[in-house]
């Protein structure tokens, strides 16, 4: 491995590399889940966020939704959402509304996050929780990830998410552990990110557990290894890896690429992380956290999962009602 010791504070001043580069959404499926969206008036981080995966995701079902608001009460230095106080306004009916309207949405597997909300009492975790059992109470087949914030590391809240049995808990580490403070919201340490992932596992050993890395912002090599093997020792099981951009010109400024990561270097992490016991790993230049649900990887053994504990429930039955 050839080591990056790029820092922080390096810019680059190039315009970005063909790889960078996607082309406009033009599948049927995208179409048609555009349509329904409007209809549903339901927003997506997919369309809020200009995802350039948008396409090849809604044309294999996924999506992803964003809870509670548009306006975020922590101020990471990477992210284009709007942050304030929202002084503890919510719509309460959201997780009912949003739920039900997703459930008829024709999606395998749907994405729901959220903005931070530590104006809230439980910071939004029973909004997550009402949502996720909305959805499976209409469409019990349809695969729900959380991708959800730190609820400041308590445990509690963490619990009442997974009590409500989403199939992926996501939670992003963002970055490596030495450029967090100038990353992230200074409320959303490394240590707590890492903290949350092991919890979610103390709670429900078989749940699986997800993050994401951001590559481009002057982390090296080691600094990368050693995130990897953080989370593995807190039992992550799907890492994904994407090229930070800066959403804005005032985000170039105060936090710029400090590289272009190469598509084959992105490879040479894919390998690495496998190598370490990830059970999957999506990386590439344009991946982001909820990138195709993981490939689809994730259903593939959910839905493996699922039937070996019918077959499980079906045996079981069959030897206490013999026929």
């Amino acid at each position: 491995m050839t080591e990056n010791t790029n820092r922080p504070h390096q810019t680059i001043r190039s315009k970005r590399p063909d790889w960078l580069k996607v082309r406009a959404p033009s599948s049927p499926k995208y179409f048609q889940i555009k349509d329904m969206l409007k209809e549903l008036k339901l927003a997506t981080v997919c369309q809020e966020a200009l995802c350039p995966n948008i396409d090849e995701c809604w044309g294999g079902g996924t999506a992803t939704f964003m809870l509670m608001g548009d306006t975020c009460t922590r101020a990471c230095r990477f992210c284009g959402v709007k942050t304030g106080n929202p002084k503890g306004e919510l719509d309460k009916d959201e997780p009912y509304k949003v739920g039900w309207a997703i459930s008829q949405m024709k999606l395998d597997y749907v994405v729901l996050t959220s903005v931070d909300r530590d104006d809230l009492p439980d910071q939004g975790a029973e909004h997550f929780a009402k949502t996720i059992e909305t959805i499976k109470d209409n469409r019990p087949e349809m695969i729900v990830e959380v991708l959800t914030p730190d609820f400041t590391n308590e445990t509690d809240l963490i619990k009442r998410v997974v009590e409500a049995c989403p199939d992926v808990y996501a939670h992003n580490v963002e970055t490596v552990e030495e450029l967090t403070p100038h990353v992230r919201d200074r409320r959303a340490t490394y240590r707590q990110s890492l903290d949350v992932l092991e919890k979610v596992k103390k709670i429900k050993p078989a749940q699986y557990t997800k993050t994401s890395i951001m590559l481009g912002l002057g982390e090296t090599d080691s600094q990368v290894l050693q995130t990897l093997k953080d989370l593995r020792s807190v039992g992550c099981d799907v890492v994904t890896f994407g090229q930070y951009l800066a959403p804005t010109g005032r985000h170039a400024r105060y936090l710029p690429v400090t590289e272009y990561i190469t598509p084959e270097k992105f490879d040479e992490w894919a390998k690495i992380s496998k190598e370490m016991g990830f059970l999957y790993v999506a990386s590439g230049p344009l991946v982001r956290s909820s990138y195709k649900a993981a490939e689809y990887f994730m259903k593939g053994v959910i839905e493996k999962n699922r039937k070996e504990e019918s077959n499980k429930k079906q045996k079981l039955n069959s030897n206490v009602f013999p026929s």
